[in-house]
């Protein structure tokens, strides 16, 4: 599965809402799984955006095809669009699908990895951080992604944001430690995503 993670900073935010509708249109599209998005709760004006796609094809030929259509209805709406692509590579919990049903926020972790520690981050993400985030009762789903360049994304998905921040609280400093995350990352950036519901498709 292919994952789209969408981030820019909206200067007209009915117009950009509006627009985020029309993406409805994707439903026919072959090889589309789902979208959904939703505001940064920690910085004013940006929005978040996930896509998923069955596989690199398909989604290239979406952008060929009808990408443009769709996307004319928010011109001008937004600025500092920045979009990557990850290849899913395993799942946070069991059994991720792309729904945002029975989740109120989205954390996006987005890591640059020093090449020769890239396979170690990997393991540390499947051994450590995924058996505690899986624990957590207010996690969802989630997954793991990788984009050329040693670059991950960790995507999860929770009920709320006090169950996150319970999560936060307890565990993330130690978990830090085990996993030896100082030790991988070139560059952390995250962020909470406040989920839109009339974003999702």
């Amino acid at each position: 599965m292919l994952v789209k993670w969408i981030r820019c900073t909206v200067v007209d935010r009915r117009g950009f809402e509006r627009g985020q509708r029309k993406w409805a249109g994707l439903l026919g599209e072959p090889g589309f799984r789902g979208q959904g998005g939703g505001w940064s709760r920690g910085r004013p004006g940006v929005a978040h955006v996930f896509a998923f796609w069955e596989s690199r094809a398909f989604y290239d030929s979406f952008m060929a095809r009808s990408h443009d259509r769709l996307a004319a209805s928010q011109s001008g709406t937004f600025k500092d669009q920045y979009a990557t692509l990850f290849d899913h590579r395993f799942d946070v919990k069991t059994g991720f699908e792309p729904r945002f049903t029975e989740a109120d926020l989205v954390r996006v972790a987005h890591c640059r990895v020093h090449e020769e520690r890239a396979e170690h981050f990997a393991l540390m993400q499947e051994k450590v951080w995924n058996p505690a985030m899986a624990g957590s009762p207010g996690m969802v789903r989630g997954l793991f992604g990788e984009a050329p360049g040693n670059e991950f994304l960790v995507l999860s998905m929770w009920k709320s944001a006090a169950e996150h921040g319970k999560y936060r609280a307890e565990r993330v400093e130690r978990l830090a430690l085990r996993a030896q995350i100082e030790a991988d990352v070139v560059a952390l950036t995250g962020d909470i995503v406040q989920l839109e519901p009339t974003w999702t498709v």
